[in-house]
């Protein structure tokens, strides 16, 4: 199943609009604000789980990972259990919306059931009917464990890369940023390159590619992600998921760590 989905495939699973809901094991999860959800709607059944709730520069786990524990009681208070097939959307690109579903991987969710609305709340908006009912309250029932081995790597793999030819670190943060100081040898990605500002989801496969290329990103390298504080890669490494880049990781701590070991940067002139 694609890491990225289309609104009228969600739209077919939920069953909107006098359709038949297509799977009874999906639950859609809305990460804008409480008062977003509440008073200007959401998708028909959503969960609201704010990007705020979920961030945590004190949990005990790299960067701003919450911490497995907390994690699972977010979780689990809005009814969402392990097994669950979960559709993500937020109202800014589906940047927000990455970073929870890479939160459930990080803890154990298995990815293949982890799927970003492909368009936001406001493209959901334009097509489908939306609510402002609050789905009735149920607890989970959610294992969260920091994996072992996944995406997540440390300092000590990006020092690595700054000199392997076979590896690329990618900074996905903005031009004038990446300008201002960045992890020497990194090409710049600016995680709002793969978006369609239009439709409010990713470009086409095909224009993907071509972007990535460019930027001198391949699919037969290894790649590591950062930004500042593991949002915006967290955009960017999904939509690699979605194009099938076989060996993807990221710098969870990104430049906030980098700086505070005081590490090597590289400015442009």
């Amino acid at each position: 199943m694609d890491t990225v989905v289309g609104l009228s495939t969600v739209a077919e699973w939920l069953g909107v609009d006098g359709g038949s809901a297509s799977t009874d094991d999906v639950r859609v999860v809305d990460v804008r604000d409480a008062w977003e959800y509440d008073g200007i709607g959401h998708l028909p059944g959503a969960v609201n789980v704010p990007f705020d709730s979920f961030r945590s520069a004190t949990g005990g786990d790299d960067g701003m990972l919450p911490g497995a524990d907390a994690f699972a009681e977010l979780v689990e208070s809005v009814g969402i259990s392990s097994d669950d097939r979960l559709v993500a959307y937020d109202d800014m690109h589906g940047v927000f919306a990455a970073r929870f579903l890479v939160t459930c991987e990080l803890y154990g969710h298995d990815p293949d059931r982890l799927h970003l609305l492909n368009g936001d709340y406001s493209a959901w908006n334009r097509s489908y009917s939306v609510s402002q009912d609050t789905p009735s309250e149920s607890n989970g029932s959610y294992d969260a464990t920091a994996l072992a081995e996944g995406p997540l790597v440390g300092v000590e793999t990006v020092e690595q890369a700054m000199d392997d030819s076979s590896t690329v670190l990618v900074d996905t943060r903005e031009k004038d940023e990446y300008a201002a100081g960045h992890i020497p040898g990194a090409v710049r990605l600016n995680w709002m390159e793969l978006v369609d500002e239009t439709d409010r989801g990713i470009k086409s496969d095909a224009t993907l590619r071509s972007i990535l290329e460019d930027a001198g990103i391949r699919s037969d390298q290894s790649i590591v992600l950062y930004c500042n504080t593991a949002r915006r890669l967290s955009h960017t490494y999904t939509v690699l998921r979605h194009l099938g880049y076989p060996a993807l990781s990221f710098y969870e701590g990104s430049l906030t760590e980098w700086r505070d070991r005081d590490l090597p940067l590289a400015a442009d002139d």
